[in-house]
């Protein structure tokens, strides 16, 4: 009975809102709009919900002494900080909130992608080495595009841009349409799924 419950009220759901979706109505708009109204409420108990399992996660791992445990004691001190920073002093442009926005977590922000650049770096040279035809295609395609992009290009040889642009236009566009009906035709699958109750795994067991 309790995964019953779910079962049916996803089908109905579901089955109720692709209708909707390409058989609209003034009633089924109506309730369509009161379904979100609910959604956002339900949103701010997931909140609620979400940060208890979060705090409850790094409290039991600072008081077991798991490892890496002093991460946990830096990360409830920094949202504790954080929070009362925003409810006491307010979140206007010199608010000590911002300052702590503006100092402390933009620049680690920064420093994130920065090392995330380097990462980037070191795995497209890996991936450009010419070890195969597909891979040499790609080592060739991305320096056009490459020079393409820059001035030094266009001094090489004035139809750089052009072919450059082409590259992104045609080629890449391709690919990237096709990957994005990929995505789509998974997406479909796996929302059929869960509807039909073939997917159980977010009723939390296997």
């Amino acid at each position: 009975m309790k995964r019953n419950v779910p079962l049916a009220i996803v089908f109905v759901l579901g089955v109720f809102f692709v209708v909707q979706f390409f058989i609209p109505s003034h009633p089924s708009q109506v309730a369509y709009n009161t379904m979100l109204e609910w959604d956002m409420a339900l949103l701010v108990f997931a909140t609620v919900i979400a940060l208890d399992s979060l705090i409850r996660h790094h409290t039991q791992k600072i008081m077991r002494r798991q490892g890496q445990w002093g991460y946990s004691a830096v990360y409830l001190s920094a949202a504790l900080l954080m929070a009362l920073a925003g409810f006491i002093g307010g979140t206007t442009d010199t608010s000590f909130y911002m300052k702590l926005f503006q100092y402390a977590m933009s620049p680690m922000q920064t420093s994130m992608f920065a090392i995330l650049a380097f990462y980037m770096a070191s795995a497209a040279y890996r991936a450009f080495r010419a070890r195969t035809a597909e891979a040499t295609l790609l080592l060739i395609s991305a320096f056009i595009v490459m020079l393409g992009l820059i001035p030094l290009g266009a001094t090489i040889w004035g139809g750089m841009p052009r072919l450059s642009e082409w590259l992104m236009q045609v080629p890449n566009m391709a690919s990237k349409r096709g990957i994005t009906f990929g995505i789509g035709l998974g997406a479909v699958a796996t929302s059929l799924k869960i509807i039909l109750g073939i997917e159980r795994n977010w009723l939390g067991g296997a």
